[in-house]
């Protein structure tokens, strides 16, 4: 999981980190849990925040964020969750530019996900494994 650095590293630190990671565990189910390293307050900025990620620099940016994308393939996990959209949007693309085979993907989808609330459009960013997953039924309107 991608600790954001506005919530976790420049705000409230490792508590809200920790709380995140029991969401996660909750949702994902704990064996299926692989955190980074460093994490938490120590955890690598992925270089999409604060601006960045509309700066108009993409090489600049993707080359700042390749520290992340590297951390994220050292673990082998094939999902990356992001609690935050600029991380969402700068992993995703960095997992694109490097060639990461990684999926990136929301909090909040996956939390959806687990409730079964989860639409047929807001599966875009989940992989083949999860994205039929709880599939709601398809209601048609009769006419």
């Amino acid at each position: 999981m991608q600790d954001p650095c506005q919530l976790v590293r420049k705000t409230f630190g490792d508590p809200v980190a920790d709380d995140l990671r029991f969401v996660v565990k909750a949702v994902v189910g704990e064996e299926n849990y692989i955190d980074m390293t460093p994490n938490k307050s120590n955890n690598y900025c992925c270089g999409g925040g604060g601006g960045f990620l509309q700066s108009g620099f993409p090489d600049e940016r993707r080359q700042y964020g390749k520290l992340k994308d590297d951390q994220i393939k050292a673990t082998g996990a094939t999902y990356c969750i992001t609690p935050c959209h600029n991380c969402h949007a700068q992993v995703h693309d960095l997992s694109e530019h490097y060639g990461g085979h990684y999926n990136v993907v929301h909090l909040w989808t996956l939390i959806c996900l687990s409730m079964g609330c989860l639409g047929p459009n807001e599966r875009t960013y989940l992989g083949e494994d999860l994205a039929e997953l709880l599939m709601p039924e398809v209601r048609e309107e009769e006419e």
